[in-house]
C-alpha cells in the first residue's frame, strides 16, 4: 500500500512533545477561510510513498527524535484512513511515538465499517491533536464548508477509547474570537476525559503567498495578524467554560 504524500519535514517542535518528524498527507475535504496549506488540498497531487519509505527516512534522523516521535498532519490524514493505520502500525511495532493532527472530519459513528477501521487507528495513536475550528454548526460551516458534528463526536469518542487528547483552536479576529463562543466551546472541551492540553492559537496570513501561487483568491486578505498576546488573553474564556463545566460536574 502507498500513501499520498505532499511533503516531510525533519524537525518539527510544535506538531507533538518533542523533537518530530512531520508527514503531510494530501487530500483534504475542508476550506477553512484561513487555511495555509491549500496546495494540501486536492487528493490527487502529491508523491506516492510506502510506509517502509517514510520510516527509512524517520530513521535517518532517529536519535534527534529520542523524546518526540511521528506526526501525521496535512491536508487532513484520515481521508486515507487504511494507510495512516499501517504506518502508525509499524511505527508502533518500532517503538516511534505516534500523534495524529486531524479535524476529525471523516469520523461518522453510523457505519459500523468506518468505526472498526477508527478502532483499528486508535490502537495504534498514543496522541490525537484534534482541530476544532469553531465550536457553533452554522459558524463552523461558513468558516469551513463542513460542519462540525465529526469533530465533536470524534472527541467524545477518543474519550471513550482512552486516547489522550490535545485540542486546537484558531482564533480569527471576528471570527472565531467572541468570548461566548469560546465559552462554550470551554465547556464541551471540559467534558472530555482524555484531554492534556489546549492550544490556542493565533490567526496569521502566513498562507496568502501559497494561495496567489496557486492563482486562488485568498479570503482574508484584508484581515490583520492577531497577536499572540491577544490569543493568550482570549484563552481565558476557553479555561473559564471548562472551569465551569467541571465545577458543576463535581
Amino acid at each position: 500500500m502507498t500513501g499520498k504524500i505532499h511533503s516531510i519535514e525533519s524537525f518539527g517542535t510544535v506538531d507533538g512533545p518533542g523533537i518530530r518528524m512531520v508527514i503531510f498527507f494530501q487530500g483534504c475535504p475542508m476550506r477553512c477561510l484561513y487555511c495555509h496549506n491549500p496546495d494540501t488540498w486536492n487528493p490527487d497531487g502529491g508523491q506516492e510513498m510506502t510506509v517502509d519509505e517514510i520510516l527509512s527516512e524517520y530513521d535517518t534522523n532517529k536519535a534527534f527524535y529520542r523524546n518526540g516521535g511521528l506526526t501525521a498532519t496535512g491536508g487532513e490524514p484520515l481521508i486515507q484512513i487504511d494507510f495512516l493505520t499501517d504506518l502508525f502500525r509499524e511505527a508502533h511495532r518500532r517503538g516511534i511515538h505516534t500523534c495524529l493532527d486531524t479535524s476529525g472530519i471523516t469520523f461518522h459513528r453510523d457505519s459500523k465499517e468506518l468505526l472498526k477501521k477508527f478502532d483499528r487507528l486508535t490502537r495504534y495513536t498514543d496522541l490525537v491533536m484534534l482541530d476544532i475550528k469553531h465550536i457553533d454548526q452554522e459558524a463552523h460551516r461558513s468558516l469551513t464548508g463542513q460542519p462540525n458534528g465529526p469533530a465533536l463526536d470524534f472527541a467524545r469518542y477518543l474519550g471513550e477509547r482512552g486516547t489522550p487528547l490535545w485540542i486546537r483552536h484558531v482564533v480569527v479576529p471576528g471570527i472565531t474570537d467572541d468570548p461566548q463562543s469560546l465559552k462554550r466551546l470551554g465547556a464541551f472541551i471540559g467534558t472530555l476525559p482524555t484531554l492534556k492540553a489546549l492550544d490556542v492559537l493565533p490567526y496569521h496570513s502566513m498562507g496568502a503567498a501559497k494561495y496567489e501561487a496557486l492563482g486562488l483568491d485568498y479570503p482574508l486578505k484584508d484581515l490583520p495578524d492577531m497577536p499572540k498576546e491577544e490569543a493568550k488573553a482570549l484563552r481565558s474564556y476557553i479555561l473559564e467554560g471548562i472551569r465551569s463545566v467541571r465545577r458543576q460536574n463535581h
